[in-house]
């Protein structure tokens, strides 16, 4: 019979009797005092208990929680107050984290004039850059109040020592990752310094009801830089995203205690800061006199947002063996699924042998795969040379049996289409309620999806004619 393990109670435990050294198992020779023979067992370690303590509030029914100490204050951002679901809550702290140069600072700053106010005063703490840097972007962007405090530290001491003087209602520390704590051992930026770090601001802002946004940093996979436990502890996570190289960034909800986590703020950055866009469907489109072959439009969803967004794609006859494949804006995997069912499934053989680029545009990626039906059309009407008609729009996901599907919030991409001025649609089967006045076309697979290429007035993909094998298909 195997012998019982001995537990934490049964091992015994062990000390030196000239300086009170403790070890769990027996030497000759105590390691502190270097005294032989004085390590002698003395008994089993006691269990340590935590005693009860005094309560600092006492429980009451839920009922009876006051909730307006909770209520959300604006920001005087309308985008950013779209995703924090009203505004800041006192005593929330909310990270908000994204690659370098995409606007970060420049949005808090300009949030922290907006503000501040006599009433609640704000302080911007910068452990990146030094005040007269932080003043000329100010100046800049048009951030300056009479009641924002600035503050270049890397202290943490120093912060909570800021903190106790201007006694703001909003804190912006720019960034997490570069203050660090003199009790703590390690270099800023460390899994323990941001601990800490993020544990005493925490503190401060649950017992002060300061509102405090966090910058914070990312890796090159994109994801928030330190530990993991940082973004259990904060209230909100927020992530702002954006091609340098355009002009629009999202700020898009990750978590969220106080609203919902599918909300996502569209702002433009321009050389006079920041601004946030209401209505930014009209980036991601082209305004053209006439139709052009190889573009379709689409309505994506960000969040609970419908965006009206522009497919585009090309073809062109490839000088080489292995024919080029481009995508900007677009799952690669998602277009090559596209021309797949364009070839089997719409018997377009000449994709196959051509070298095809598709973008969108205004620097939106289209993710979702309510944009399928969108993306083969677009490569049927480049294939064939044939434009479709400039107020259609399409929407649904294309199986690889070349049925479209049905897909979320079909209403609401419907009425955005409708709002801007479309007027046809091609949607899956069973749309819900349509908006007066617009046509929408229920198709089932993709062969009824191409005939909305007009007859005629193109050069034919290789022989093959997409209205005509579509037709054909149909019949």
């Amino acid at each position: 019979m195997a012998a019982r393990t001995k537990t934490a109670k049964d091992r015994p435990s062990y000390r030196c009797t000239e300086c009170g050294w403790q070890t769990a198992k027996w030497l000759g020779r105590c390691p502190e005092c270097q005294a032989w023979g004085t390590v002698e067992e003395y008994g089993t370690p006691a269990v340590r208990t935590t005693a009860a303590g005094r309560v600092s509030t006492a429980a009451l029914p839920i009922g009876q929680v006051d909730g307006r100490q909770a209520t959300a204050r604006g920001t005087g951002v309308d985008e950013l107050d779209r995703v924090l679901g009203g505004g800041l809550v006192p005593g929330a702290v909310v990270l908000i984290a994204g690659e370098p140069g995409v606007g970060k600072s420049t949005l808090l700053l300009d949030v922290a004039a907006k503000a501040a106010s006599e009433q609640h005063r704000t302080l911007y703490v910068t452990g990146e850059e030094s005040a007269s840097q932080v003043r000329l972007r100010a100046d800049r962007i048009h951030a300056l109040s009479d009641h924002l405090y600035l503050a270049a530290e890397t202290d943490l001491s120093a912060v909570l020592a800021h903190l106790d003087d201007v006694k703001p209602s909003l804190l912006v520390l720019d960034s997490v990752q570069t203050v660090a704590s003199p009790e703590i051992d390690g270099a800023p930026g460390g899994m323990a310094q941001v601990r800490e770090v993020a544990g005493a601001l925490i503190r401060a802002s649950k017992e002060r009801g300061m509102s405090t946004l966090l910058v914070g940093h990312v890796t090159k996979d994109g994801a928030i830089a330190g530990p993991r436990l940082l973004e259990h502890l904060v209230d909100v996570v927020l992530h702002f995203e954006g091609d340098r190289h355009a002009r629009l960034r999202l700020v898009r909800g990750v978590k969220n205690r106080y609203g919902a986590t599918d909300e996502v703020g569209c702002f433009e950055l321009h050389d006079e800061g920041i601004t946030g866009l209401a209505d930014p469907s009209g980036l991601f489109l082209t305004r053209r006199d006439t139709a052009v072959p190889g573009t379709c439009l689409t309505v994506t969803l960000e969040g609970r947002r419908p965006l009206v967004a522009e497919v585009q794609a090309l073809t062109v006859d490839s000088q080489i063996p292995s024919p080029r494949r481009t995508t900007s804006g677009l799952e690669t995997s998602r277009v090559s699924m596209m021309l797949a069912v364009l070839e089997q499934r719409g018997r377009i053989s000449a994709l196959g042998k051509r070298d095809i680029y598709s973008a969108t545009v205004g620097g939106v990626k289209l993710s979702e795969p309510a944009a399928d039906l969108a993306i083969a059309l677009a490569l049927a009407s480049a294939a064939s040379d044939t434009p479709l008609p400039k107020n259609l729009v399409a929407i649904g996901e294309v199986g690889l049996a070349g049925e479209v599907r049905r897909v979320t919030g079909v209403q609401r991409r419907l009425a955005e289409a409708h709002r801007l001025g479309f007027t046809h649609a091609l949607v899956p089967t069973d749309p819900g309620k349509v908006p007066p006045g617009m046509k929408v076309v229920e198709v089932a697979d993709m062969g009824e999806a191409l005939r909305a290429l007009p007859r005629g007035g193109g050069r034919r993909a290789r022989g093959t004619d997409v209205t005509e094998t579509a037709e054909s298909a149909k019949r």
